[in-house]
């Protein structure tokens, strides 16, 4: 009981302190998150690789079943209210600092050492085993990034409002392949038992519920700010995430305030690489383009609030009338530009059909 209860206050003392200095980082800069996220690192592969303890359900370390857990949450925050570009920062960090702590190993063989007065002498055996956990932890970590970002956002699209089960989710089934990798090299490399697997395993469960639940209080009661739009992306996170909130608002500014169709920008962006892809996969791609007739008269007979409805109108009318692949775009003051996927015989006949419907609508 009093491992366990040790075990939710280093939990709770981890969560809170690295989450206090993530909440001033717009007054004393994210690099002290970072650099607290790269201490705590060697910490954590030292506990696991020696420090163990014995709880009801097997043994478990601290390093792995708290600080790993903590510092997958901790990227995940940051992913959540910074962006993947500066979720890649520490990650690069930590992965290319151990090879740097390798290839310093491997010089320091080198050196004719002189003991100490008592005799003692460094222990680069252990080192070298360090640095090895290290690099594969922290290899894995790079995998378990993506995993998590990619399954929070995947998750988004049917647990958009539970975001408890949204984080929750993630962090077990991401912490659960962790685990089974991160075991593996320390069984080889240190000789852990069987048992510490199992026993990892439900304390990192226990540990993702503990931190989801923090992380959800501290987003609701400390985080209330509108989160900026991401920057660019220009690696693997870019290729891999999607994020939910940057779509929205590519889909807002994206349209026509009027009528709410795709306007011009759009028209001019999309539509070039619908031709580029054509060309390039020899897909059908068929341009239909919609001119209101007189539309200026009704402007100057009815008044421009009129020629607003009208245009909503036939807004609605080719909405309609489109198919789910199409794109309807306001390209003008009363032009309009439907893209399709049509071969070029059927676009014509949908050409006239959406002409006749727009006739029966005037």
């Amino acid at each position: 009981m009093l491992n366990s209860f040790l075990l939710l206050a280093e939990a709770v003392v981890y969560f809170s302190v690295m989450v206090t200095l993530f909440r001033f980082r717009k007054r004393i800069g994210l690099g002290v998150f970072v650099c607290a996220l790269g201490v705590m690192h060697f910490l954590e592969t030292y506990l696991a690789s020696v420090f163990y303890v014995a709880l009801p359900f097997g043994m478990v370390s601290p390093g792995s079943a708290v600080l790993f857990s903590g510092k997958l949450v901790m990227l995940l925050l940051l992913y959540m209210k910074e962006d993947a570009a500066t979720v890649r920062q520490p990650i690069y960090g930590l992965l290319l600092g151990n090879a740097l702590m390798i290839g310093l190993v491997l010089l320091l063989r080198l050196h004719a050492i002189a003991p100490l007065p008592d005799g003692r002498l460094p222990d680069i055996g252990f080192i070298d085993e360090m640095g090895w956990l290290m690099v594969w932890g922290t290899t894995l970590l790079v995998i378990d990034a993506i995993l998590i970002i990619l399954l929070y956002e995947k998750l988004g699209r049917t647990l958009r409002k539970a975001q408890f089960a949204r984080i929750l989710i993630s962090v077990a089934c991401v912490l659960t392949f962790d685990q089974a990798g991160f075991f593996t090299a320390l069984h080889f490399v240190a000789g852990a038992p069987i048992a510490v697997f199992f026993g990892g395993w439900f304390a990192k469960m226990a540990a993702a519920l503990t931190f989801s639940a923090m992380l959800v209080a501290y987003l609701k009661w400390f985080e209330v700010r509108d989160v900026q739009m991401p920057r660019g992306l220009t690696d693997i996170f870019e290729t891999l995430t999607y994020r939910e909130r940057y779509e929205a608002l590519v889909e807002h500014v994206g349209r026509d305030g009027l009528t709410g169709l795709l306007h011009r920008g759009r028209f001019d962006a999309d539509g070039e690489a619908a031709v580029q892809a054509s060309l390039r996969t020899a897909r059908l791609l068929s341009l239909l383009i919609v001119d209101v007739d007189h539309f200026k008269s009704i402007n100057d007979r009815f008044g421009h609030a009129e020629g607003d409805k009208a245009l909503k109108a036939v807004a609605t009318v080719l909405c309609e009338a489109a198919g789910a692949e199409d794109q309807v775009f306001r390209i003008g003051g009363e032009e309009f530009a439907i893209l399709s996927s049509r071969p070029h015989s059927v676009a014509r006949l949908f050409g006239e059909s959406v002409r006749t419907a727009l006739k029966a609508s005037a």
